[in-house]
């Protein structure tokens, strides 16, 4: 288990500048690679996550408990399937184009528990919960459905809480401390699909 990539980002409108009616709609979800294995560049990490990063919704993104959003590189190559196939386009995702800061190998959603401890380098972090996809995803991949996508085959990743704040590089390895394992990622991701509130996925 490892850390591929450390990402950040900064608001921006969604739409781009050449929509001027939609310049209110900002985000951070696009998020480009500033420390990989290609450029073993030390990045800071504090408490509200990789230094240089911004959110635009601080009620959705960021903050102590959603310092981090992690995601598995493993979930690549669904995605960069799905959107050639919808898009009719060859698609090629770069580490960090989910929104996430920290694009990691070898855990998934099912080997994560709310609580678990990551220690990642010489830095300590713990998971928090999952990333619940909006509209604002859907715009940013290009595609409608691809909130509802991430809902339904459990592709969200997971917030971390920063314990230690330091410098990180990518390539660090990672160690899992178990914590009380009672709700895995994958678990809580199942639990929000059956909730019934979920019609904003995909309008």
């Amino acid at each position: 288990m490892r850390l591929l990539s450390i990402s950040a980002g900064k608001v921006a409108p969604l739409f781009g500048e050449h929509r001027l009616n939609d310049k209110k709609v900002v985000s951070a979800i696009h998020k480009y690679s500033i420390s990989n294995l290609g450029k073993l560049t030390p990045v800071a990490i504090n408490k509200l996550g990789v230094e240089g990063d911004e959110q635009a919704d601080l009620a959705m993104h960021g903050g102590i408990d959603k310092a981090i959003y992690a995601y598995p590189a493993e979930h690549y190559a669904f995605w960069n399937e799905l959107l050639t196939r919808e898009t009719r386009q060859p698609v090629n995702l770069q580490h960090g184009a989910i929104g996430e800061n920290f694009t990691i190998e070898g855990l998934l959603e099912k080997d994560v528990y709310i609580g678990d401890k990551l220690i990642i380098g010489d830095l300590e972090f713990s998971v928090v919960k999952l990333r619940e996809p909006c509209f604002k995803f859907n715009i940013t991949m290009g595609y409608k459905g691809a909130a509802k996508a991430m809902l339904q085959l459990g592709l969200s990743g997971w917030y971390l809480r920063v314990h230690q704040e330091g410098s990180l590089t990518a390539g660090a390895g990672i160690t899992v401390i178990p914590g009380r394992r009672e709700t895995s990622i994958a678990e809580q991701n199942l639990a929000l699909l059956n909730r019934s509130n979920q019609q904003n996925l995909w309008e």
